[in-house]
């Protein structure tokens, strides 16, 4: 007989360089496998925004995770560059921490990328087509089939080089561990083996749900503020923020109800997305993933 699933307490987390990383309500762990074979791990608390009040907000709450998931991310990557890159035949010193600045940086000029090709750039190319006479409602629905486009197009381009798809299979070995504690079966590799790699609240399930929400916040604010193409490019880039919040709310409500079939089929096309973003994990990797859980759980308890 299968256990009720765990209710109100969420873990999520992410793929990183050789490991996983686990955000757990009050801390974040890393498990990196090393070199030499050994999984090492890494534990912290976290502070500020992350687990104060701000972040039990509704809409608000949303942008911030958002926000979480980029800082995280940088420092668990970070941290996991360091060690997969260990010689396995060193005497144990960790390899140099890359600066802040460095980190920060990064963080930022990628941020500027992405906001450029996935919500200036098609605002740019829709222009063109309502140059051609077609109608302002049809051109914001051209502008977000043409943003899912790149976006996916991103994912199966990247999905491609080697290094990725081995993240990507952490990335389903994460998923495939949470779905494990989240039914209440064992953390063995047994266990895990054969759960679903994909999940209702994963990352990518939210961009994509970010794209369907910005279709309905674009149209909106085309038809009530025609200020010129400059104005609504600069609008994809402002509104971000509040689109991130609503959305992030539109998916926690699907998975809080995805037992029904119809918020089910709602969320078929996100679930259907991660086929590009997940991979079938070898055991070596659920084994890292376990670890970065079972950190993360044990940091809680303590």
């Amino acid at each position: 007989m299968s256990a009720a699933p765990r209710p109100n307490v969420y873990y999520g987390g992410q793929a990183v360089i050789e490991g996983v990383m686990i955000r757990a309500p009050r801390h974040m762990a890393v498990a990196v496998r090393h070199p030499r074979g050994d999984i090492v791990r890494h534990a912290q608390e976290l502070r500020g925004f992350a687990t104060g009040r701000a972040r039990r907000v509704p809409l608000l709450r949303g942008a911030l995770v958002l926000w979480e998931t980029l800082s995280l991310g940088m420092r668990a990557i970070n941290y996991s560059s360091r060690i997969a890159v260990e010689d396995a035949d060193a005497d144990g010193a960790e390899a140099p921490e890359f600066p802040e600045a460095v980190m920060w940086g990064s963080l930022a000029v990628a941020m500027i990328v992405a906001a450029g090709l996935f919500f200036v750039g098609p605002v740019l190319l829709a222009n063109v087509l309502e140059s051609a006479g077609i109608a302002r409602a049809g051109v914001v629905v051209i502008e977000a089939v043409v943003r899912l486009g790149l976006f996916t197009g991103y994912l199966a381009l990247i999905g491609l080089m080697p290094d990725i798809r081995r993240v990507f299979q952490y990335h389903g070995a994460e998923h495939m561990t949470i779905h494990a504690w989240e039914a209440d079966r064992p953390l063995t590799v047994a266990s895990v083996r054969g759960l679903p790699k994909e999940h209702t609240r994963c990352g990518t399930s939210l961009l994509v749900v970010v794209v369907v929400v910005a279709l309905f916040a674009f149209l909106a604010f085309d038809l009530l503020v025609d200020q010129g193409v400059l104005v609504r490019a600069a609008s994809r880039v402002v509104l971000l923020a509040p689109i991130a919040g609503l959305s992030y709310e539109v998916l926690r409500l699907g998975a809080r109800f995805e037992s029904n079939a119809l918020v089910r089929a709602l969320f078929a096309p996100n679930i259907a997305l991660q086929a590009l973003t997940t991979r079938v994990p070898a055991d070596d990797q659920i084994e890292v993933a376990i670890a970065a859980f079972e950190t993360a759980a044990a940091a809680e308890r303590a």
